[in-house]
């Protein structure tokens, strides 16, 4: 959750856990993933892929060249009614006609052009390129809201959650099939930040949830996620995070928008940030606009009384929490790899060993794999390597 002047990514405030019924109740409609548009955003040598990653992943495992497209696709927004989303599908030029499939999940975005399919030096995109290099296909969905998707970003909604996830892997298999291709039924599922308890919401969603009939789990592969978002939101409250007033902010505001958590911004901001809070969420700020516009201190911007419902849960926000507290409780009926940087400053690595801890409860006993003293942001580069051998191997056993 690492925010930085003119950062792409804020890393991850949230993602969040549904309850057993959110994806299944949406049920399943013709128009679900039905693409609406496709426009071609790459075409690459294996040699110029690695020429992307150089300097920033690492390139040992590069085998292809890539095609990667801009895909448009309609899904659900957070209250089920119709919208659009807007992915990545990448596509490896090695003459497979059927393909293993990726889902990769982002970390939290605020400004909706610093996607996968909009910024082509960000870090979601180099992992896609990464990802199909090795053979596979990839989908890797902005989710509601963001890059060129219709209406607001409705933030960690679960329902949204799942519906763009699983839509877009329906919107890259039409992709896939009218490039002479076809994408296997298991899946693996990988995402860093918020994308590391999407990446198990996800997995719940197809596995219990009957999300989709086509794709079944193959593998998950988490990265630095906060799976504890109670715990997280407190630290953020206690200025115990760097740059926590920001990510509280995003958080703050967007559930505010989706669940009510203060009548007016005065409420929850001080002045004279209550009157300019809400409008830098608008997904048109970038993150060096707002962090420029904004204290990084929860203590400087939120009111103490907004950062004691904050520290002590309570009404709606508490039970909106409750979920996002177990999104690894449950037990996957595929293999499991939960990769975290025990020099993350962002999201400690104790929310790797909480989330190691519920699947152990449930049966499937793993130690969290460290990648090492690096932060937040550096965490996920040293673990893309690591998960695409875990994939490798996982695929062994199908």
């Amino acid at each position: 959750m690492r925010i930085a002047a003119g950062a792409a990514v804020l890393g991850s405030v949230s993602a969040l856990a549904a309850p057993a019924s959110a994806a299944g109740s949406r049920g399943e409609r013709a128009q679900d993933g039905a693409v609406v548009s496709v426009e071609q955003a790459a075409d690459l040598t294996a040699e110029e892929v690695a020429g992307q990653l150089r300097g920033e992943i690492d390139t040992s495992s590069v085998r292809y060249g890539v095609t990667a497209y801009r895909v448009t696709y309609r899904t659900t927004d957070s209250t089920g009614a119709p919208t659009t989303a807007s992915q990545l599908v990448v596509l490896p030029k090695n003459g497979a006609r059927h393909l293993t499939t990726v889902s990769w999940l982002h970390g939290t975005t605020v400004y909706r052009k610093d996607v996968a399919s909009e910024n082509p030096r960000s870090t979601d995109r180099l992992t896609a390129l990464l990802f199909a290099s090795t053979g596979r296909a990839v989908s890797a969905p902005d989710y509601v809201g963001l890059g060129s998707g219709e209406g607001f970003h409705p933030y960690g909604d679960p329902r949204a959650t799942v519906a763009a996830s699983v839509d877009g892997l329906r919107a890259a298999r039409t992709v896939a099939h009218r490039n002479g291709r076809e994408l296997k039924r298991k899946l693996q599922v990988s995402g860093f930040s918020q994308g590391g308890p999407a990446t198990m919401l996800v997995g719940r969603a197809l596995q219990q949830e009957g999300a989709d009939r086509y794709f079944r789990l193959g593998a998950l592969a988490p990265v630095s996620g906060p799976y504890n978002l109670s715990a997280f939101e407190a630290a953020a409250a206690d200025d115990k995070i760097a740059k926590s007033g920001i990510y509280l902010a995003y958080f703050a505001t967007a559930w505010n928008r989706m669940y009510g958590l203060y009548s007016s911004p005065g409420e929850a901001f001080r002045a004279p940030y209550d009157k300019k809070v809400e409008a830098l969420f608008d997904g048109h700020h970038t993150t060096g606009q707002i962090v420029g516009a904004l204290p990084a201190a929860s203590k400087d911007l939120f009111t103490e009384d907004f950062l004691n419902k904050v520290r002590k849960p309570g009404g709606v926000l508490k039970d909106r929490l409750r979920p996002l507290d177990n999104t690894c409780n449950w037990r996957p009926n595929a293999p499991v790899e939960i990769f975290h940087g025990r020099g993350d400053k962002d999201v400690d690595f104790g929310h790797a060993t909480y989330c190691a801890d519920q699947l152990a409860k449930n049966g499937v006993a793993l130690r969290p794999t460290d990648v090492g003293n690096y932060d937040h942001t550096a965490s996920v580069r040293q673990a893309l390597p690591r998960i695409v051998k875990f994939f490798d191997e996982s695929a062994k056993t199908d």
